[in-house]
């Protein structure tokens, strides 16, 4: 008995070793990272003097920064920060990406021609400053918080998965099993969520894994401009580079967040390219 093409996807995966170590990477940097502060009663915020720039040590396994807080703690809570930054803002990338896309490619013609346009549009001002753009329309308040990061980066991150999507459609809206499904007068909606949307889910998981790095790394540079959230992996990479002189360099407060951040990147990858080789073999070839 043949197994079935998402079985025969896990078995490919599960002998993928670099996809596997990387998502075992993920799985304990993100248990760490969410449970960490509370298990050990860590406190990000929690401030003394009296010990400002500590290296590491056994009582502060990271060290301390220009204030005396633990930066072990802060790593933790800045990657729930990070991370929660990187799969929010890419599951509203993909809802709103996959929906445009899809619609534009099952009814084609003139719709299709307007939406993509729109789309050919957006990718040609330049991406950084329509994401500043959006961040700027919050108010001052809201600046430092997640919500207008999630916003910001997921209606801007969307294009690519659109036209991903669309061409995938595009490519499924003649076949057989779709015209039979109009024969039998199935309504478009069931059409799209039926017959073509688990037909694309492989594309858009693969290509949505991708994508997590993506915007793990625009928040990051964000930060750099002082409009990413308060507390995440970028700022604390920006707090690092910003006390590095050839005086006195407190290497601590940039080699650790840059270590959680450089890793989880790299394991987002490996895990992404792992999923590609298997939801699509013929990539490989």
């Amino acid at each position: 008995m043949r197994d079935g093409p998402w079985a025969a996807a896990a078995r490919r995966l599960s002998r993928n070793r670099p996809a596997l170590l990387g998502a075992a990477v993920l799985l304990v940097l993100s248990l760490l990272c969410v449970l960490g502060p509370s298990l050990l009663g860590l406190d990000a915020m929690l401030t003394s003097p009296e010990l400002r720039n500590r290296p590491p040590s056994s009582e502060h396994w990271f060290g301390t920064d220009a204030i005396g807080r633990d930066l072990f703690a802060r790593v933790l809570v800045g990657g729930q920060a990070s991370l929660a930054v990187g799969v929010v803002a890419t599951l509203v990338s993909v809802v709103v990406g996959v929906s445009y896309g899809m619609v534009a490619g099952f009814y084609g013609g003139k719709l299709d021609e307007v939406m993509m346009r729109f789309v050919d549009f957006m990718y040609g001002l330049p991406y950084m400053f329509l994401v500043i753009l959006i961040m700027l329309l919050f108010s001052e308040t809201a600046r430092g918080q997640m919500l207008p990061v999630f916003v910001a980066l997921g209606l801007v991150q969307w294009l690519t998965m659109a036209r991903i999507v669309r061409g995938q459609v595009l490519s499924l809206r003649h076949r057989e099993f779709v015209l039979a499904a109009e024969l039998l007068g199935a309504s478009d909606l069931r059409i799209l969520s039926r017959h073509l949307l688990p037909n694309i889910t492989g594309v858009v998981i693969v290509y949505a894994t991708l994508m997590v790095p993506q915007v793990i790394i625009l928040e990051s540079f964000l930060s750099f401009l002082g409009l990413g959230v308060a507390l995440s992996w970028g700022q604390l990479v920006s707090d690092g580079i910003a006390v590095v002189n050839p005086v006195r360099s407190y290497w601590w407060l940039l080699v650790w967040p840059g270590a959680f951040l450089g890793l989880t990147l790299l394991s987002l990858n490996f895990l992404g390219d792992g999923l590609r080789d298997a939801l699509d073999p013929k990539s490989r070839e």
